[in-house]
Parts: structure tokens; C-alpha cells; sequence
């Protein structure tokens, strides 16, 4: 396999999997609390991949000394990401979502310009981001914000651009340390697992009402989107030891085309308007734009992986 394919393979069928789970989210949101059903999701996903993270003898140590990054790695791209990616979730719909959290491409470029010296904003990116933007903006007119329902789902947008904010945070505080000694499987195993904990106890806190009905549809949906996070989060750690942040999650773009056809492909009462498809077409080229710099390199192995420090 070419290098191309080693890098664009398991990052396409990643964003495959983080776009199959919108469908999942609406589905068990219907039946448990926002915050509650995340943190079942990923104490599931956790235990899941323990039997795959290795002997705990090994990366032991790694963990214990690395602690306060592994801490900060599961409070960016679990706890705080999917309690605010969850209470977003509930107050928009499934391609909505999956447009909006599409746009993490464009917040890893801002934020890795600001926090990474080794990854600067051009002004064409500057123009490519503002293209995204528009994007954006096509999205949540579509939501007609004028109107009740729609200042409600306009807020949800803005609870998904935090939840982004958020997990690149987290993907970039992996970029800045190589985890030779710690595997991406046992790192995500101790992450998610303190997440999903984290989750759990502040669901009392957060989720008002707190809800849960225990139906078979309610466990499908959790062990469905485990199986997604512990798959997909790990592909992306692992591929996050090979590349840059901001030239790995550039294929995020698929995230919104997979995540809204399958909403409108499978949930009730989802369908494509025309703003919406605009909004996607939009986003979808100002990422395009920005992949095919050749300043990015995204399918390179940069030597700024390993090196790249948070100012």
C-alpha cells in the first residue's frame, strides 16, 4: 500500500464511523438524558478496548507519569467534548449536527496557528476559513432562527462549535507528545474510560430531567456508538503519531457528507433543503481549498509531530 492510501484508508473509514453516529446519537437520545448517554457510551467504549490496549504492566508507568496529559486528553476529547457534542445534539437535527461538526477542519487550522509554532495561519487559509464560515451561516439560516424552534436549534449549532473547539484541543495535545511508550489503544482505553466515569457523575448535575428509558433500541444505540468510539478514536490517535493535526483531521470533511446523507437516508422526518446542501457544498470546498495546499502536506509524516510545542 502507498503512503497515500496508509494515511487516507483508516482516516476515511473513520470518518465513516463518526459519521454513521449521528444517526445513532438522535436515535438513543430519544430514550436517556443527554450527558447520561454519553457517559454510558464511553465507559462502554472503554471497556471494550481494555482487552486490546496491551499489558497494563507495560504502559503502567507511561500513565502514572504522564498523568496530567492523559487526565487533559480525556477531559478535551471526552468529558467536556461529548457532554457539549450530546446537549448539542438534542436541540438540533442529525444532519444539522453532522455539518456543523464538520467544521473542525477549519477550527484545527485557527486554533493550531494560535497554539502550535510550527503551524501557521496564512492569509489564504484566513480567506479559506472565512469561506467555511459562509458555510456555516448557510446552515443555521436553514434552521430559520427567526422563529422559536429555530433560535433553539441555533443554540445547539453553537453548543457543537464548542464541542469541535474542544476535541481539537484534545487531538492537538496528542500531536505535541509522541506516545512511543504509551499505545494509542491503551491511551483511548484510559481516556474514554475516565470520560465516560466523569460523564456518568456529572449527568445528575447537567441533564435536567435526568432520564433513562432502558429499552432494547436504548442498548443498541450505546453499544453501537462504543464500538465507534473505541474503533474510530483509536484509528485517529494512532494516525495522530504519523502526521500533523492539522493535516489529519483536514479528512473530516467526509464527516459532514457521511453524517447528514445518513440522517436523511435513515431518520424520520430528516431531509435536504436547499440552504442545508449549500452549507454542505461550501464547507466541503473551503476544505477541499485548504487540502490541496501544498504547505499542508497531508499525507506526509512531518517531522513537526514529534516536535511541535504548545506556546
Amino acid at each position: 500500500m502507498t503512503p497515500i492510501l496508509r494515511i487516507a484508508v483508516p482516516a476515511i473509514f473513520a470518518c465513516l464511523l463518526w459519521g454513521s453516529s449521528f444517526v445513532f446519537t438522535k436515535i438513543g437520545l430519544g430514550h436517556a438524558s443527554p450527558v447520561l448517554l454519553a457517559g454510558a457510551r464511553f465507559l462502554l467504549a472503554g471497556v471494550l478496548l481494555a482487552p486490546f490496549a496491551g499489558d497494563p504492566r507495560r504502559w503502567g508507568p507511561a500513565v502514572r507519569a504522564g498523568w496530567r496529559h492523559v487526565a487533559l486528553v480525556s477531559f478535551f476529547t471526552t468529558a467536556l467534548h461529548y457532554a457539549l457534542f450530546y446537549s448539542g445534539m438534542a436541540l438540533v437535527r442529525g444532519a444539522q449536527g453532522a455539518l456543523i461538526v464538520g467544521t473542525a477542519p477549519l477550527l484545527t487550522a485557527l486554533l493550531a496557528h494560535a497554539l502550535l509554532r510550527d503551524d501557521r495561519l496564512t492569509l489564504r487559509k484566513a480567506g479559506i476559513i472565512g469561506l467555511g464560515m459562509a458555510g456555516m451561516a448557510c446552515v443555521a439560516l436553514a434552521a430559520h432562527p427567526w422563529q422559536a424552534t429555530g433560535l433553539r436549534e441555533v443554540g445547539g449549532m453553537a453548543l457543537l462549535l464548542l464541542c469541535e473547539t474542544s476535541f481539537v484541543l484534545g487531538t492537538l495535545l496528542v500531536t505535541r507528545r509522541s506516545h512511543a511508550d504509551l499505545p494509542p489503544a491503551a491511551l483511548n482505553c484510559v481516556q474514554m474510560t475516565l470520560g465516560g466515569v466523569v460523564l456518568l457523575l456529572a449527568a445528575p448535575l447537567l441533564d435536567h430531567p435526568l432520564h433513562l428509558d432502558a429499552t432494547p433500541v436504548l442498548w443498541g444505540s450505546v453499544a453501537a456508538l462504543a464500538g465507534i468510539s473505541a474503533i474510530a478514536i483509536t484509528i485517529w490517535f494512532a494516525l495522530l503519531q504519523r502526521v500533523s493535526a492539522s493535516a489529519l483531521n483536514i479528512w473530516m470533511f467526509l464527516i459532514p457528507v457521511f453524517g447528514a446523507s445518513l440522517s436523511w437516508l435513515l431518520l424520520p422526518g430528516e431531509h435536504p433543503d436547499p440552504l442545508s446542501l449549500a452549507g454542505m457544498t461550501i464547507i466541503g470546498a473551503a476544505i477541499i481549498l485548504y487540502y490541496r495546499q501544498a504547505e499542508t502536506a497531508p499525507i506526509s509524516v512531518p517531522e513537526a509531530t514529534t516536535k511541535s510545542e504548545i506556546v
